[in-house]
């Protein structure tokens, strides 16, 4: 497991540093963080407008391969977490399908509710180091 997950990593790396590489490439200096905002713009040759339709549909493929995978262990831990002492959650298909709707309605609403994506990162930061500093040490030591 421990080189599958260094495999991983190595690979993540790679491919996050060539998107951003290729990113500078293409656009130069006018490049925005998000780099798929960059890609709204209109492309003046039939070329380019195949490839900003190609980086779309890759992108929606990722998020639709990807999601599920997430959806799996919050699904899991939340389950176990509100139902400790049921059975598994394999063997109850109700409880199953009521926390995968409620989890698939839950993410819609946030995704129609939250205009910019960079609100919920600024939130999920300052969140974070807060937990991180303060709260999360504090209920170690009061452990």
């Amino acid at each position: 497991m421990l080189s599958a997950v260094r495999i991983s990593m190595v690979l993540c790396a790679a491919i996050y540093f060539a998107i951003g590489i290729f990113g500078y490439l293409l656009f130069g200096e006018s490049i925005m963080a998000d780099i798929l905002v960059n890609f709204d713009r209109t492309a003046d040759t039939a070329a380019g407008a195949l490839l900003n339709d190609i980086v779309r549909l890759s992108y929606a493929l990722h998020l639709m391969l990807v999601f599920p995978l997430l959806n799996f262990s919050l699904r899991a831990n939340l389950d176990e977490f509100l139902f400790p002492k049921k059975p598994l959650l394999a063997k109850d298909t109700t409880r199953f399908l009521a926390i995968t709707f409620a989890l698939l309605l839950l993410s819609y609403l946030l995704a129609i509710a939250i205009p910019n994506i960079w609100y919920f990162f600024q939130f999920m930061g300052s969140t974070s180091a807060v937990c991180l500093a303060f709260i999360f040490p504090g209920s170690i030591v009061l452990r």
